[in-house]
């Protein structure tokens, strides 16, 4: 599967920065970027590909010299820090620094990359905590004559994958097309059978490229079929870039993997960054609990998506905001309970925990009982308000009444909400 993208380098300390600025100051230009800029007259001569991987070292054997790409050697550096959010070139490092994507001279990179490495960049997609920069990919900067946008997004209207394509890129999509829409062009693709060279053409027309046909109808198909086997859930280029003899180039991506296909893409979810996801995510992952970290002050542990959904919107409305959404599942056990446990009552901002249980598959008297072994073991330092229904809801309320622990209980969602909200306040 051959995509062009930029040669680079990942780098995790200061020490891999100098290491690959060394390299770039011993071979000049990589022979993938000056192919490249070159154009589809030179591929031969650089013993590449017209669609290739640009992942090599950088390194310009002397039979693919020329006195021009010579006497330019690599002199400018892109320098991007690799975190889990958009907006990076408009951020700012709590540090001080502007922007986290910088064009250098390769010779400047390592003092660069030193007000870069640990710190916690802040952008428009990351709160005011920032992400930390743990990983910069330093990147040869490449002379590029147009910018464009692609994309491949699942669609729920159309019930499948829709290709996104434009003709101008580098820029914010979403303004694009609020300003111009003919110029953004949709192209739903089957997802039994896949993309058919009408779709990729269709596509092509709509990037207006200005290279080789087939070169843009095979990156196109190369793209989608990437989406396809790698199990993405968006596939972003922003921009595809195209040289002065065009070529297209993915200069920036954003990629997204569905997780329940994590058992097959095992190479691709070994690389997972931790470190950038929120820790209570994380931690409730490892115990098959769905948790999203919000910013509010009562904290949910309820069983189904609709019912948190339910109950995160009864406590806003009884004057509240909901600290995360929890659900446990239909089928918790005792374990699972106790890890919720542990997870709100870590997160400092949570000043009430609401359990909401509606028993059916998942029976009150088993929550009931994890509940009270959670709070013998991890303490429960804030008021608790718990809820039961259904499924021996008698035989729940009986173990939570008999615990000895300081367990308020409620009749009903709108009685959970009110004595939640009030307990903030006691």
């Amino acid at each position: 599967m051959d995509i062009n993208v930029p040669p680079g380098t990942p780098c995790h300390s200061i020490s891999d920065v100098e290491e690959a600025v060394k390299a770039w100051r011993r071979g000049g230009r990589s022979r993938t970027a000056a192919a490249l800029e070159a154009g589809a007259g030179r591929w031969k001569e650089a013993g590449l590909s017209p669609t290739t991987l640009c992942c090599e070292p950088p390194c310009l054997p002397p039979d693919f010299t020329s006195q021009k790409l010579e006497a330019a050697g690599h002199t400018e550096t892109v320098v991007k820090s690799q975190v889990l959010a958009g907006g990076r070139g408009m951020g700012k490092f709590k540090g001080g620094l502007q922007g986290g994507v910088h064009v250098c001279k390769t010779s400047e990179a390592v003092a660069l990359a030193r007000q870069m490495l640990g710190g916690t960049l802040v952008t428009k997609q990351t709160g005011a905590e920032g992400k930390p920069v743990d990983t910069l990919f330093l990147a040869e900067k490449m002379t590029f004559a147009r910018e464009k946008y692609f994309a491949i997004v699942l669609d729920r209207k159309a019930g499948g994958p829709v290709v996104i394509a434009c003709s101008e890129g580098g820029m914010s999509i979403e303004d694009l097309a609020e300003s111009h829409p003919d110029k953004v062009v949709r192209v739903p693709v089957d997802i039994r059978t896949g993309m058919t060279r009408a779709e990729a053409e269709r596509v092509v027309d709509a990037l207006d490229c200005r290279g080789d046909r087939e070169d843009a109808v095979a990156l196109v198909s190369n793209l989608y079929r990437m989406f396809s086997e790698k199990d993405c859930t968006l596939v972003e280029v922003n921009p595809l870039a195209e040289t002065s003899e065009g070529v297209l180039v993915a200069a920036d991506a954003k990629i997204g993997f569905d997780d329940n296909a994590a058992f097959r893409q095992k190479d691709l979810f070994a690389l997972r960054d931790e470190a950038q996801e929120d820790p209570r995510e994380v931690a409730a992952a490892r115990h098959d609990l769905n948790y999203i970290g919000l910013d509010g002050e009562i904290g949910c542990m309820v069983n189904g998506a609709g019912l948190a959904m339910a109950t995160m919107d009864i406590i806003k409305l009884r004057g509240g905001t909901p600290a995360n959404f929890l659900d446990v599942g239909g089928a918790a056990t005792e374990g699972q309970v106790v890890e919720a446990f542990k997870i709100l009552t870590a997160d400092p901002r949570v000043k009430a925990i609401l359990v909401n249980i509606f028993g059916g598959i998942m029976k009150c008297d088993v929550i009931a009982e994890g509940i009270v072994a959670a709070a013998r073991e991890v303490g429960v330092p804030v008021p608790l308000v718990v809820r039961l229904e259904g499924t021996n809801v008698d035989a729940g309320k009986r173990i939570l009444r008999e615990s000895g622990m300081a367990i308020t209980t409620a009749d009903d969602l709108d009685d959970a909400a009110d004595k939640a909200v009030a307990a903030l306040s006691a």
